[in-house]
């Protein structure tokens, strides 16, 4: 009995730490730690988060990156700004619910943060690529002590939110490596602006280098190529707690991601296994007229023109030398003042909308009611439906120049430009509807249904008394012929 004991302990024991390992893969409690050369996998076995170098650099890192996909893809960083110098790191997570990563030395390198205080913390590696610090056993995120997800470097994964929170304050943008052998923050963001109305900027060394557009309900509109498609759907969430912007993949059995690069470019991966490559799937940089307000205030871009840059109908250079050098940065003025109670408006269609950082916003209006706000107004320059579907809903008013404005074939929504009732031309397709027209066009209905009105009064009394004439005469003349004729005759001509 003894011996077969002793035979099955061993194997039991086996067995026990086969099972501890394998639930325990994605996770690690405040009693263990990663050291350089561990790593823990997703669930999934899609991510794996560890140790690496990027390209040459003997530099060590904390990071996260695809376990199956044979090209070395890191999506997260966690000492980006700090690395290590040799293989000593350690990552633990403290009974506080913060990961420290420490060097040799035992000094802290890098950590993170926490909500509030833990009882039971643990950090667990989600099949999403997302490192979470939580309490064990929960599994809602929105209750999470802190997640890498909120933390960007330079990738945006499907799920990921790329936007602020407006009950902390904090805001969730990627931004691009330095090199490729150094994973510190370059000089290249893509950020979603929560002013006015909200759009995704990309920002080089504080200079703004393209703009989506704002959200119309299905897409930002200044990104057609991100239209519902059968591989991803995008959300656009605006609310008093949060305002982002994440996708969603419609097939988990192809990996994406989109990457900020050193360039200055967005650009959306997909991989193809069968060629083991990333596919680039789209760029936001796809022709020169995606450069922000290249054409200068009020001016509009078409990439089929030359030169690219024109001035929207109604509007001229501001300075006409520097156009004739095809330097537009100066922009377009308008051709005539505005007047406020003689201004109008003229529809303008397919085209990118203009920033809206300092725009306002209704998502109950409808157009005409929009329009109405907006020439109530005499700092409104434009007006244009919130959102496309259904026919089209709410008002977002312009107060500023029209800038980064871009023709884009079967763009929606359209935008309806102020203009002085002056330069209203419906030969150009201009819609005039002015306030001051409105009136005039009232009272004028007034007057002339008043004056036919008159006019069919004064022809029914001609009429009447031209009828009460003749009959009058008649029977005058009729009375002379009876008393001056004899019978005969005057039967004679009634006869005749």
């Amino acid at each position: 009995m003894r011996t077969t004991m002793d035979r099955i302990a061993p194997i039991f024991l086996f067995l026990l730490l086969i099972i501890d390992t394998s639930t325990a893969i994605d996770t690690i409690n405040t009693t263990q730690s990663i050291r350089d050369g561990e790593t823990i996998l997703s669930a999934n076995g899609a991510y794996e988060l560890g140790f690496f170098s990027p390209g040459n650099s003997a530099n060590r890192y904390l990071g996260i990156w695809y376990t199956k996909i044979s090209v070395m893809t890191v999506v997260w960083v966690a000492n980006r700004e700090t690395p290590l110098n040799d293989s000593s790191g350690v990552l633990r997570l403290t009974e506080q619910g913060i990961l420290v990563l420490s060097n040799r030395n035992g000094s802290k390198v890098w950590s993170s943060d926490s909500s509030r205080p833990a009882t039971n913390p643990a950090a667990q590696l989600l099949d999403s690529g997302n490192l979470a610090v939580k309490e064990e056993g929960d599994d809602n995120l929105e209750s999470s002590l802190w997640q890498s997800f909120e933390h960007p470097a330079d990738t945006l994964l499907p799920e990921m939110k790329l936007g602020r929170n407006r009950i902390t304050g904090m805001d969730s943008y990627i931004t691009s490596w330095k090199s490729p052998d150094d994973p510190s923050r370059g000089n290249v963001s893509e950020i979603l602006v929560p002013y006015g109305y909200p759009e995704i900027i990309v920002v080089e060394n504080s200079i703004v280098k393209h703009r989506s557009g704002p959200w119309n309900g299905l897409r930002f509109s200044g990104m057609p190529q991100s239209k519902p498609n059968p591989k991803y759907s995008i959300e656009f969430v605006f609310n008093e707690k949060e305002i982002f912007y994440r996708y969603h993949v419609l097939s988990q059995s192809m990996p994406w991601r989109v990457t900020v690069t050193q360039g200055g470019d967005v650009q959306r991966f997909t991989w193809i296994e069968q060629t083991r490559s990333w596919l680039l799937y789209l760029t936001l940089n796809t022709d020169n007229c995606e450069r922000y307000a290249l054409c200068g205030a009020n001016g509009i871009c078409s990439i089929n023109s030359s030169p690219m840059c024109g001035c929207l109908n109604g509007f001229v250079p501001k300075v006409q030398s520097e156009w004739e050098l095809t330097d537009w940065s100066s922009g377009c003025v308008r051709r005539t003042p505005l007047n406020c109670s003689g201004d109008g408006f003229q529809k303008v269609s397919a085209v990118k909308l203009p920033q809206t950082k300092t725009s306002w916003f209704n998502r109950s209006m409808n157009l005409e009611e929009c329009k109405n706000t907006c020439l109530n107004n005499c700092s409104c320059t434009a007006y244009s439906n919130l959102d496309i579907r259904d026919g089209g809903s709410g008002c977002l008013l312009w107060f500023d120049d029209l800038l980064d404005v871009r023709i884009l074939v079967e763009n929606e929504p359209d935008i309806y430009i102020r203009m002085a009732a002056s330069e209203l031309d419906n030969g150009y397709g201009a819609k005039i509807e002015t306030k001051a027209n409105e009136k005039k066009r009232i009272i004028l209905s007034v007057v002339l249904s008043t004056g036919i009105l008159f006019l069919g009064l004064a022809l029914v009394f001609y009429v009447w008394k031209r009828h009460q004439m003749k009959n009058s005469m008649l029977h005058s003349h009729h009375e002379i012929l009876t008393s001056s004729m004899p019978l005969p005759l005057c039967f004679h001509i009634v006869l005749i």
